[in-house]
């Protein structure tokens, strides 16, 4: 699909990046690289203003959308999708997969198991919802990423310190208290990856630390996509309204794999090389496949 335009929405080009560019041109096409920095729109206006790049947005027959800020990204997915611009990921799967609460309400209605977890707003209730969980608990902000910010709270004590210095120094996003039971999981928990109806490949994620992701310091080796596991991913990805997603699992010794977090702007450096599989290479095929399928609706409409 040399003919296509595509354009990849980004903040600076980091190791997933350059392996997506690299993807889309050994399929032949040069994706148009535009900053989140230097895009200035007008809102009241259309999709026939100019994007950085040069060319009108509508223009543009899929944006892949790679924002380090979660705001930025959103709001852009938000912008184009109301033009009828089709993203990877869509504004609507962004905005449940950024909020933690919003994905816990998603995969709850959709049956799919998850630890349980616990709203509150304010101090005395906080304390109550990680006491009714027990000890030890996970307090979490609502949005944020690579592990920030997670607590395990091992008593009132600390409950009470934590919830107090959120209340103090925290935006309001953290004065939303979620808090969630801590899974006795084995020294790792997994993340797999999910584009369209296939889960590509997973990791194991190892650490000592309670906290496993890669960007704190846990390391990976491939895990294999057993049916269970694959079955429980398209699950939860459609609950969030899917696309390309990675997931991250716990091993319940008990209740067997709960599903924990959804991402919708991953990193995938770390897992190509365990996996062997080329996670750049079905994201961009995925992002094309969006693409004609937005090409046949238009067409069908025109007719």
């Amino acid at each position: 699909m040399p003919d296509l335009r595509i354009a990849l929405l980004i903040t600076h080009i980091r190791p997933e990046e350059k392996l997506l560019i690299e993807a889309f041109q050994s399929r032949g096409i040069e994706p148009h690289i535009i900053l989140d920095r230097s895009v200035n729109i007008d809102l009241t206006a259309g999709a026939e203003q100019l994007a950085p790049s040069g060319i009108p947005w509508s223009a543009y027959a899929v944006v892949l959308e790679r924002c380090v800020s979660t705001s930025r990204g959103m709001y852009l997915q938000a912008i184009l999708n109301s033009w009828g611009i089709p993203t990877v990921n869509s504004y609507a799967t962004a905005a449940v997969c950024a909020d933690k609460l919003l994905t816990t309400l998603a995969l709850a209605q959709a049956g799919v198991p998850q630890p349980n977890t616990r709203v509150a707003f304010d101090e005395e209730s906080a304390v109550e919802a990680i006491e009714g969980l027990g000890y030890p608990a996970v307090l979490k902000p609502v949005t944020g990423s690579w592990g920030r910010l997670l607590a395990r709270v091992n008593d009132r004590t600390a409950a009470e310190a934590i919830i107090e210095h959120r209340l103090t120094l925290g935006s309001y996003t953290h004065h939303t208290f979620y808090a969630q039971e801590y899974v006795q999981k084995p020294d790792r928990d997994i993340r797999a990856f999910v584009v369209g109806n296939q889960t590509i490949c997973a990791i194991y994620r190892t650490s000592e630390h309670w906290i496993t992701n890669t960007a704190r310091g846990g390391t990976a080796s491939n895990c294999p996509v057993t049916p269970e596991l694959n079955a429980l991913c398209l699950r939860a990805a459609n609950a969030v309204g899917g696309g390309v997603l990675a997931l991250d699992l716990f091993e319940d010794p008990d209740r067997g794999l709960l599903l924990n977090e959804i991402n919708h702007t991953m990193e995938f450096r770390n897992s190509s090389k365990p996996t062997g599989v080329d996670i750049a290479a079905h994201v961009v095929g995925y992002a094309l496949e969006t693409a004609r399928h937005a090409e046949a609706e238009t067409r069908v409409a025109a007719l």
